[in-house]
This record gives C-alpha cells, sequence and structure tokens, in this order.
C-alpha cells in the first residue's frame, strides 16, 4: 500500500493553485512526493493505523462559523475522514473564533517550527453533501454547526473527481442498512405538498449520505434575481444565464511593498445584455436542518453590474490558467444621462 498509480496521482493532485498564496507549513506540504507524502499523512495526520490516504485536492475552504473568511487549505480524504489541513493564517484572521479553534500551540509562533491547524471530519459523521451551481463548489455538512465546510474547487473537474472518491470511500463504510422505502406515488416522491416546488435532485447513498445536486429551479430563481437588478429593463423570458462561473476580482493595492494584486471572490454571471459581479454566500445555503433563524445576508448581493453594449475592450493576459481578463467599459454608466442633463439645465 498504496498502489503505485494511487502514489502517483496523489503526487500529481499535490499543487498548490499558482494564484493563491499560502503559509510555509502548506508549502512544505506541497512539496511532498510520492511516499514520502504518503508517509507524511501517516506520521502527522492520520488518526488510525490502518486508514488509507486515497485523494487530494487544494482547495479555498469556508467554515460555516467563520462565514467572511475564505482561506486555502490541502484537503486530504482517507478511508476513514476528510482531513482539512489548514494555512495558519486562519487562526489568527479570526480572533473571535477563539472556542472553534484551539490556540493552546501558539508560543510555537516564534521559532522555525511552523504549525498548520487540522480541521477533521470523521466519514461516520457526514450527513449530506450539497453540490452548488456548474459543479463550481461543494458544500459538506456533519451534526452540528461546526462540521460544515464549504469546498470553492471553482472547477467543475476537481469537485467532480473529490465527489467520485468520496462516494466510493463511503461505499467502504459498514452502516446499518435503511429500513424498506414506502412505495410512494410520482407526486409525493419528486415535490413537496406543502410548497408545491420541486425539490432539488436527490441522490441518497448507500451509507445513508445523501448527494444534493441544484435543480433547474435554482437557475430561474437566479435569472429572476439577475433581471430585477437590471430594473426590468429584460423580458425574464428571453433573460438567458450564459455563463455562471466562481471567479477572484483583482483590486490593485499601491502604497504596499511590492504593489500587490488582492484576489476578492466574486460570482461571475454573464447573460446576453450584461455581465454581472455578485458576492454568493456559499455556504449557509441550503439552510442545515438546525439552523433556528435565516442567514443574515441574502445568498446573492449585486457588487457590480454593466451593459453588455458598453463593453469597450477585453485584455487578455498571456500566463497560463488562470486567466487574468480586463474588462474595459465606457465612463457613460447612466443611460439616461443626456435626458437628465436636459431636465436638469432647462427645465422648470
Amino acid at each position: 500500500y498504496p498502489s503505485e498509480f494511487l502514489t502517483q496521482k496523489i503526487t500529481e493532485d499535490n499543487q498548490i493553485p499558482v494564484h493563491l498564496h499560502v503559509s510555509v507549513s502548506l508549502q512544505y506540504v506541497a512539496g511532498l512526493k510520492g511516499n514520502a507524502l504518503v508517509e507524511f499523512f501517516h506520521g502527522n495526520i492520520a488518526e488510525v493505523e490502518n486508514e488509507e490516504l486515497r485523494h487530494l485536492v487544494w482547495s479555498s475552504v469556508l467554515f460555516y462559523k467563520t462565514p467572511n473568511v475564505e482561506v486555502m487549505a490541502c484537503v486530504l480524504l482517507s478511508t476513514k475522514a476528510i482531513y482539512f489541513l489548514l494555512d495558519d493564517s486562519f487562526i489568527h484572521a479570526d480572533e473571535h473564533q477563539s472556542d472553534f479553534w484551539n490556540k493552546e500551540n501558539s508560543d510555537c509562533e516564534n521559532s522555525s517550527f511552523h504549525l498548520s491547524c487540522c480541521f477533521v471530519l470523521k466519514l461516520n459523521d457526514l450527513q449530506s453533501v450539497n453540490v452548488g451551481l456548474f459543479d463550481q463548489y461543494f458544500r459538506i455538512t456533519g451534526h452540528s454547526a461546526d462540521q460544515i465546510v464549504t469546498c470553492l474547487t471553482r472547477d467543475s473537474y476537481n469537485t467532480h473527481t473529490f465527489i467520485q472518491q468520496l462516494m466510493a470511500v463511503l461505499s467502504l463504510l459498514a452502516r446499518t442498512p435503511s429500513p424498506e422505502p414506502v412505495d410512494k406515488d410520482f407526486y409525493s416522491e419528486f415535490g413537496s405538498k406543502n410548497t408545491g416546488k420541486m425539490e432539488n435532485y436527490e441522490l441518497i447513498h448507500s451509507s445513508r449520505v445523501k448527494f444534493i445536486y441544484p435543480n433547474e429551479e435554482e437557475i430561474g430563481d437566479l435569472a429572476f434575481l439577475v433581471a430585477e437588478k437590471m430594473d426590468g429593463l429584460t423580458n425574464l423570458q428571453s433573460l438567458n444565464i450564459l455563463l455562471y462561473v466562481l471567479a477572484f476580482q483583482v483590486n490593485h493595492v499601491e502604497g504596499s511593498a511590492q504593489n500587490t494584486s488582492s484576489l476578492q471572490p466574486k460570482t461571475l454571471i454573464l447573460t446576453s445584455s450584461d455581465l454581472f459581479l455578485f458576492d454568493e454566500d456559499y455556504i449557509s445555503y441550503p439552510l442545515p436542518d438546525f439552523a433556528k433563524e435565516p442567514p443574515k445576508r441574502d445568498k446573492y448581493q449585486l457588487a457590480d453590474g454593466r451593459r453588455i453594449r458598453d463593453l469597450d475592450r477585453v485584455l487578455m493576459g498571456y500566463q497560463t490558467y488562470p486567466q487574468a481578463l480586463t474588462f474595459v467599459f465606457d465612463d457613460v454608466q447612466n443611460q439616461d444621462l443626456m435626458q437628465n442633463l436636459t431636465l436638469d439645465h432647462f427645465g422648470e
């Protein structure tokens, strides 16, 4: 153990996305290859002796308890648990969550010893997995608020691969079988009689973990929200969402040491007439069963919106993935500008 193929596959996956910065401790992990990586897992992370490392992915993660702090993590899937090896900057980013993270090792900060905290979610505690729109992210839910994590892969291939590996590992779990299902008619099977709305597509795995996928209604709700932001200028019937992608908005920070760029997570939505940037809540929706009240903010909050007809040019960087795009719009933002000027100057 493990097979050469698996070792090679995990080594290939052990690459930090080039646009994201991580701490020294995680850079050390990303430098490990082959058997050294497997030995590191067994010596430092694994909780029981006979568990096998099956999959590795680098991803930004969000915790339900700290919804505003996106942090880089190395996500390791074994036959017993999912391990999130976290960037140590996360511990300092949200000081008021001291009850969530144990800081007893903070005296190591000034030494040459680099510390990472590791969040563990045992597969036996896993209840459901929500896959985001177009496989851009997925949310893992356990029994409590501490056990809700969203992985923002921003990559449908990485999401799909992780879900496939997770299903394979869950198949190995010995759980008591579910009771025999009662025969249901079509409407009770696929719809809720209380609301008359179609539920999201659910796949209940043999381990009784639910895999929940978005349905067409979610796209419809999103199209309705986008149309609202467009002040009703567009007929909802003709509004098509052409692209939904989780991206970063680059804010150039001047006056800093190297004029660095900060990356702000945004949801980019392209319709046939407009380009929108939304701040999206990836962690709170759909509401977990134990939630007592709705989240403090809406799922989508408009950050910026521009008409395609005002787009002047698109500048493309020459680097490989991830691609940097600069959209240059005309200065005239308000389409009724001339009419307003006329009224102001010549009206009553």
